[in-house]
């Protein structure tokens, strides 16, 4: 009896993962998302009240600058762009506009009458910071 070797193939390699390989890189990844995705988020906030902080230093410079140089309160905040002591009204990045600012106007000495003008801005964003103060007294 002959025995041909045709009928007996190498087994192939294998080509993909078992389902079960799957599952376990599926799992890791999972952990590591639920371990990394807060942490994410919380930058997130910490970098828009960076910017934010930072937009308010701008602006105030700005408002001081043109009050030193003019005598006089700016009237609005585009009069800061208009007179070019701002390239433009910057974004309050907690409410992503710049619309939303909360202007404060000077007061007279002795007087609690605002005198006109912009004196002071703050966010008018709603809720607190990371630091557990609202953003409206930044």
């Amino acid at each position: 009896m002959k025995v041909d070797l045709s009928d007996f193939k190498a087994p192939r390699a294998r080509k993909g993962f078992t389902l079960i390989e799957l599952l376990v890189v599926l799992s890791i990844i999972a952990i590591l998302l639920t371990i990394s995705a807060p942490r994410y988020f919380q930058h997130v906030e910490r970098s828009k009240e960076a910017v934010l902080r930072e937009n308010l230093a701008t602006v105030r410079d700005a408002i001081d600058q043109y009050h030193a140089d003019k005598g006089v309160w700016p009237d609005s905040l585009q009069a800061l762009v208009d007179d070019h002591y701002l390239r433009a009204l910057p974004r309050d990045p907690i409410t992503e506009s710049s619309e939303t600012w909360l202007l404060e106007a000077p007061t007279e000495p002795g007087s609690e009458q605002a005198a006109g003008g912009v004196y002071n801005l703050h966010s008018g964003a709603e809720g607190n910071g990371s630091d557990g103060k609202a953003y409206s007294e930044l």
